[in-house]
């Protein structure tokens, strides 16, 4: 009798919205249906950091993708262009690959920081993100791991730049330009350019899969996948 009138009076002190609020804080547990959002969230990631991350870091993973090819900064456009009228094509062209080579290296060290991302997802993170766009999976993994992408991915497109031969390519080139007359002179910051390029590409890359998983029902490639992805579907 007393215990009753103990769960009675926490009733009576939270109210219905009060209780439903602690529910939802349980972990993996989800009102609808028992279905392990937090689960399926984390598989859909991880899906896409297996499937699209990976396929950027095989050799002209970023220069022969068109999604996600990093492009001259604006500053170096005009130094490509002007290259090109003095018949230093090739040149110009390779200052374009070893910047992609860079971050093909990079990417490299961008798993064990997605995985500590996605394995820190919440049970609300999950259910917000469900719910969300075609891209709030990949949203929450972008807020989750710029700060640490960069500083992983900066140092290591500096050590790549020299592996690959960034450096003296670019030297080169940059020598080249500003002994032009009458040009402008330029003396970009190639490192941050790259890293910030290398970073943007793998994130369109995971979005793809999000947005497959989220549209395409074959995608959804496992049980949990199918399951949890159909209460988004209800909600279209």
């Amino acid at each position: 009798m007393k215990k009753i009138l103990i769960l009675t009076a926490v009733f009576s002190f939270f109210g219905c919205a009060g209780m439903q609020q602690l529910v939802n804080q349980l972990p993996q547990t989800n009102g609808l249906g028992k279905v392990d959002i937090s689960g399926g969230l984390k598989e859909a990631l991880n899906n896409g950091i297996s499937k699209q991350v990976t396929k950027l870091t095989a050799t002209d993973g970023f220069y022969k993708n068109e999604a996600v090819k990093i492009l001259l900064p604006e500053e170096l456009r005009k130094v490509d262009s002007r290259l090109r009228k003095i018949g230093l094509s090739s040149l110009a062209d390779e200052g374009l690959m070893v910047l992609n080579r860079a971050a093909e290296d990079a990417v490299k060290e961008a798993t064990p920081i997605f995985v500590d991302a996605v394995r820190n997802m919440s049970f609300a993170d999950a259910s917000g993100i469900l719910m969300g766009n075609e891209s709030s999976a990949t949203t929450y993994l972008q807020n989750s791991t710029s700060t640490a992408l960069y500083g992983k991915f900066n140092p290591v497109i500096k050590n790549s730049f020299d592996k690959v031969g960034a450096d003296k390519v670019w030297t080169n080139i940059i020598t080249k330009y500003n002994s032009i007359p009458f040009v402008s002179k330029v003396n970009p910051d190639l490192t941050d350019y790259v890293t910030n390029q290398a970073m943007n590409g793998v994130f369109k890359m995971i979005a793809v899969e999000e947005k497959n998983i989220r549209t395409d029902l074959s995608s959804r490639t496992s049980g949990l996948l199918k399951s949890v992805f159909a209460l988004q579907d209800k909600k279209l």
